[in-house]
């Protein structure tokens, strides 16, 4: 299964939410490989800590092999580094990710991250691609790459608002360039119920018939310790409320994989 966590709007949780369920599928027992594709590279600082800053090759390498003509290319799995974590590993980025973006563009490389996905697919049992805040090169193509696409969704009626263009654009991807693309579920991320907006605009969403997921992530100071520690939460703090909303979204996706290929 190869899940992309997707919004185009920045600060609703992207790599907090890839990361985490990555960490549950590993500590579940699945081969789990988490692709950084923001250039930012915060899902890669939270997996390795300072080690990420020491890599001597990250998914920009990847991209920029396939740039040139070589003899002997390194395989895809050369730039995977395995993470401090069992059966966790991440293939990292790094801020020379976004200078490339114009010769990947200019070249058509759109399809080569799925090829690299085909080609690790003995290797792993469930992938999670974090992207960058952007309908860009690299968003595009990790939703060409993917099953599944997460929408990570904070409550404000801004979020609201951008969430109908961001589903258009999944579609007009799966219409074009791949047509098992699915949007897996909306995430409500940083969730306040004792708030009314919150309340109010989830609920509009599921009166709408979107995919709304439960559970819904509470907002907690825990997340950033998290971050700090570089340790993701089933290892942090497992018996934690946010950690325990976590393990049940992922066993509800889980669940639903399941029920699938049945």
């Amino acid at each position: 299964m190869r899940r992309v966590v997707f919004n185009q709007k920045g600060g609703v949780g992207k790599s907090t939410i890839t990361c985490n369920l990555a960490a549950i599928s590993a500590q579940e027992g699945k081969r789990t490989l988490v692709i950084d594709l923001d250039p930012q590279g915060n899902s890669s600082q939270y997996l390795l800590g300072a080690q990420a800053d020491e890599l001597e090759a990250t998914i920009t390498d990847f991209f920029e092999q396939t740039l040139t003509f070589q003899l002997n290319p390194r395989t895809t799995a050369e730039f995977v580094v395995a993470t401090p974590f069992k059966r966790l590993a991440v293939l990292p980025a790094d801020r020379r990710l976004e200078e490339l973006q114009g010769k990947l563009e200019s070249r058509y490389k759109i399809y080569k991250l799925r090829e690299a996905l085909d080609e690790l697919a003995d290797d792993f049992d469930q992938i999670f691609i974090d992207t960058p805040p952007a309908l860009n090169f690299f968003t595009r193509s990790a939703l060409i790459a993917a099953d599944r696409c997460l929408i990570p969704f904070d409550c404000d009626q801004f979020s609201r608002h951008a969430l109908y263009s961001l589903i258009a654009n999944v579609d007009e991807i799966r219409a074009d360039h791949n047509h098992d693309l699915q949007v897996e579920g909306i995430v409500v991320n940083q969730f306040q119920p004792r708030a009314t907006l919150p309340q109010k605009v989830v609920q509009e969403l599921i009166a709408e018939g979107l995919p709304v997921l439960e559970p819904y992530l509470s907002a907690s100071v825990k997340i950033k310790e998290s971050h700090e520690q570089a340790k993701p939460l089933i290892h942090l703090d497992p018996h934690h409320k946010v950690t325990l909303e976590f393990v049940a979204l992922y066993d509800k996706l889980d669940a639903a994989k399941k029920k699938r290929t049945r």
